[in-house]
């Protein structure tokens, strides 16, 4: 419990921890407040008016949910990569060993001040985002009476929680990258290639990529509410139960990978 409130608090500090989450919120208000202030154009235009479903509840639940855990993966897989960078590049780890802490469980202690961090990132952005969507309705003209839908405020919770172990599980793929290759801009590098290259990879080999850890992810969370993002990439994605434990063994086996590396690795400068 130290190591994890000492590394949680260092974590609140850095700068990247708040541009990652102001980077996400803002993007998503730039999308719904658009949306919502090119309505009367929208609806000229005969399929302009699908756009409007973003802004008509409880279907934008489902949009916002989807948008941030689409684009949040990949956030995520560049803060945990950040942060598991740092740790090499700025000597953190090697003070923290000279100190005579535990290397595993300094990377077990400090991952988990990034899962808890992306959890709280993503209550408050996904908050942010039924927000912004409320005003772009407004802006829009659309009736905001489906935001108390009970059936979809029912599943809010599980599917908050899934898209949260979706998100660490991404972080933690960036987090053990970046801590074989013991560099933030290799690390962010190396994240963003596997990201983009899955994606690449499943119009040819979607029964092998639907085992990959980010196919995996959102097939664990997708079509859980109402206008999301559908099955996560058509009939050969795994179903909910298997891509879970799918998402667990990679987030289990990314920092597993992180410790062991960190055990066995030389830390000098």
């Amino acid at each position: 419990m130290r190591l994890f409130g000492s590394g949680l608090r260092k974590l609140v500090r850095r700068p990247a921890t708040w541009l990652t989450l102001g980077l996400l919120i803002g993007l998503l208000g730039l999308i719904l407040v658009a949306v919502g202030a090119t309505a009367n154009d929208r609806r000229a235009d005969p399929d302009g008016g699908n756009a409007l479903l973003l802004l008509t509840f409880p279907l934008a639940y489902g949009f916002v949910l989807g948008f941030i855990l689409g684009l949040g993966g990949l956030f995520a897989v560049i803060y945990g990569a950040a942060v598991a960078g740092s740790e090499w590049g700025w000597g953190t780890l090697k003070n923290a060993v000279a100190r005579g802490e535990s290397r595993s469980r300094y990377v077990v202690a400090t991952f988990a001040g990034v899962a808890l961090l992306t959890g709280i990132g993503l209550l408050v952005a996904f908050a942010a985002g039924v927000a912004l969507a409320v005003v772009g309705a407004n802006l829009a003209g659309v009736s905001t009476a489906g935001l108390d839908d009970a059936a979809t405020l029912r599943t809010l919770p599980e599917n908050l929680a899934r898209g949260w172990l979706a998100i660490a599980e991404e972080g933690a793929i960036g987090f053990a990258i970046a801590t074989i290759a013991r560099s933030q801009l290799a690390g962010i590098g190396a994240g963003i290639a596997f990201f983009f290259g899955e994606q690449f990879a499943g119009i040819f080999l979607p029964d092998i990529v639907k085992y990959l850890p980010f196919d995996a992810a959102t097939a664990m969370v997708a079509g859980g509410l109402p206008g999301s993002f559908g099955d996560g990439g058509g009939g050969s994605s795994l179903d909910a139960g298997a891509a879970l434990a799918v998402v667990v063994a990679w987030l289990v086996g990314s920092i597993v990978v992180a410790a062991l590396f960190t055990e066995r690795a030389e830390i000098s400068g």
